[in-house]
């Protein structure tokens, strides 16, 4: 490949040599250090599989436990911060919310000692167990009401759905939850995790990494995505008129939300076990009638795109999960956000091991030798 080669999104190219995940699209395999998710999925909880993300193996059981022990008594948020998202306008978008408030939790702990592995230690900590809190307490506040304290009884995805309803969630409803979070950890060189990388090679704080990652994700065509296709579902409305509404999006060449991955071409297998998950939820908590519109849909793409290598991705049936237990639309990304940080940490820790500042080059389509005209003579 020719080095002044242009690939639109960087498509092919390589930004990092990494250890942390590996896809293969063809045949629909994902692993973290090695391991394949069905297995972490069935086997591991979410705190587990974020240790073994970013220290690269799983941790013992009195590893485990104590790191278990930091994450749980390092959930609460300083009050000045709770004070400044107060102020937020309701209408804000919770990712908004969360970028900002990820960004000022960094002028707490300001010290850059990346080189110390305590202040690694810490920042790991405070990032995976504040962020949740905040999301939660962002949700409560702009519909007027205090947030809710954390519950140190309770493990980590079982205390955030408490945090958003203040009543213990049911132990299947928390247990699905956290494989969500597993299924949403990490994903190699995705969009947000390159600007989290990018962020970090300039040795900023691991605060701002995050938040920088974070706005990356909230946009539609990244972690954004699960929120447009309950729009999708909504507005397609029933099962007979799925195949008109993706013949109309054909015609339009409209994308259709949910399908379709820059590396699978095959059905994601995180998409295939949050379909078994959200069938799970329906058994216990009631059907839900998008989800038949869901199945039809994957059904008529398969049939008319299969060919194309466009399957279901993460977000097809993530925001049907979601949506069974009660969460808001517009939290669906910021909870993608509260798995993701495990894999954006991964990435800063990693790059921090050999780094080289990012500095891409660019093709120059500009025009050359121009004249300056004075502004009295300019048409």
């Amino acid at each position: 490949m020719s080095v002044c080669e242009f690939r639109p999104g960087l498509e092919g190219i390589p930004a990092a040599q990494s250890g942390i995940s590996f896809v293969n699209g063809q045949q629909g395999i994902l692993e973290y250090r090695g391991i394949r998710i069905e297995e972490l999925a069935e086997k591991s909880n979410f705190l587990e599989t974020a240790y073994l993300l970013i220290w690269g193996e799983l941790p013992t059981q009195q590893e485990l436990e104590e790191f278990e022990h930091e994450v749980r008594h390092h959930r609460r948020i300083k009050y000045r911060i709770r004070d400044m998202m107060k102020s937020f306008p309701e209408s804000g978008h919770p990712m908004d919310a969360l970028q900002a408030s990820a960004a000022a939790l960094g002028l707490f702990y300001s010290k850059r000692d990346l080189e110390n592995p305590v202040y690694v230690r810490d920042a790991v900590v405070r990032l995976l167990a504040t962020v949740p809190t905040m999301i939660a307490a962002f949700q409560l506040m702009r519909n007027g009401n205090d947030p809710v304290r954390p519950h140190d009884g309770l493990d980590y995805s079982a205390n955030f759905l408490y945090m958003l309803n203040e009543r213990e969630p049911d132990p299947l409803a928390a247990r699905i939850f956290d494989v969500c979070l597993i299924l949403h950890a990490e994903h190699t060189m995705n969009a947000s995790t390159f600007s989290a990388r990018v962020t970090a090679s300039t040795l900023t704080d691991p605060y701002a990494v995050v938040a920088s990652a974070v706005g990356t994700l909230g946009g539609p065509l990244h972690g954004g995505a699960n929120e447009e296709v309950i729009t999708m579902l909504e507005e397609i409305g029933s099962v007979e008129n799925v195949r008109p509404y993706l013949e109309d999006c054909m015609q339009r060449k409209a994308k259709i939300m949910g399908f379709g991955h820059r590396v699978y071409k095959v059905k994601d297998p995180r998409a295939t076990i949050l379909q078994k998950l959200a069938e799970q939820l329906f058994e216990k908590f009631g059907y839900d009638k998008y989800y038949d519109i869901a199945v039809e849909l994957e059904h008529a793409v398969a049939e008319k795109l299969g060919g194309k290598g466009i399957y279901p991705n993460v977000d097809f049936y993530s925001g049907l999960v979601y949506r069974k237990m009660g969460i808001p639309t517009d939290l669906f990304t910021p909870v993608f956000a509260i798995a993701r940080v495990a894999g954006w940490l991964a990435h800063w820790k990693e790059q921090l091991v050999q780094n080289r500042i990012y500095r891409p080059t660019q093709v120059y389509n500009g025009h050359h030798d121009v004249s300056y005209t004075p502004v009295h003579l300019r048409q």
